[in-house]
């Protein structure tokens, strides 16, 4: 970083007219802060809400994508299982400390490395290996990043509600209210559907958590 902060002050008038310096970083508390002030900058944020943040990892996927597997059907079901366990991390940031102690920053490179190993392994193993599912993503590609002990513990139960054989199952419910299921496999534009179908405001229920939840994002 303070190399980078020499590099830009002996920036001068004798650059040609069309030069950018384009960079690209991760929050940084060590980022210098003279080049910030002195560029354009722009922020990619997660959407907000549960049913923005499941649409845009669907519109990222294809049906090629969905096909694309020794068990095709099984793949779609525990692809949307992965994509609604991102989505629900995430969103559930929105409630503070109720629903994380620190607030994570999870990507969507977490949920593409999930789902190609995903494919990996449905393509390798006669039988679903559902914990080791559940050990690469709630302990290494999202769980990598979480420090705190109860937000360990918090992750890891999640990820096992999602992943897991009933997910197999059309309809299975994922909130008490039953409006969150699992939805019956099919192609890309079946999926984008039924997610144009769920609330705009989710209810915490879909969290596993109290009503009164919404107190605290008031």
């Amino acid at each position: 970083m303070p190399e980078l902060e020499r590099i830009c002050e002996e920036f001068n008038e004798g650059l040609h007219v069309d030069f950018r310096l384009w960079l690209t970083s991760m929050p940084s508390a060590s980022f210098p802060i003279s080049v910030l002030q002195n560029s354009v900058k722009m922020t990619l944020e997660p959407p907000q809400g549960l049913r923005s943040n499941l649409k845009r990892s669907y519109v990222a996927l294809d049906d090629n994508f969905l096909k694309n597997c020794a068990k095709p059907e099984q793949f779609k079901k525990l692809t949307f299982a992965f994509c609604f366990f991102h989505a629900i991390v995430q969103d559930r940031r929105k409630f503070g400390p109720i629903g994380w102690n620190i607030p994570y920053e999870f990507t969507m490179e977490d949920l593409d490395v999930c789902l190609k190993q995903l494919k990996m392994l449905l393509d390798e193993y006669e039988q679903i290996p559902y914990k080791v599912l559940n050990y690469i993503g709630a302990e290494i590609n999202y769980g990598g990043r979480v420090t705190d002990d109860k937000d360990v513990r918090l992750i890891k139960a999640i990820m096992q509600v999602y992943m897991n054989q009933n997910m197999l199952e059309d309809n299975f419910k994922l909130s008490e209210s039953g409006i969150y299921y699992s939805p019956p496999a099919g192609e890309q534009q079946d999926y984008i559907t039924y997610i144009d179908s769920l609330p705009l405001n989710p209810q915490p229920e879909v969290f596993g958590l109290h009503d009164n939840a919404d107190i605290t994002n008031a």
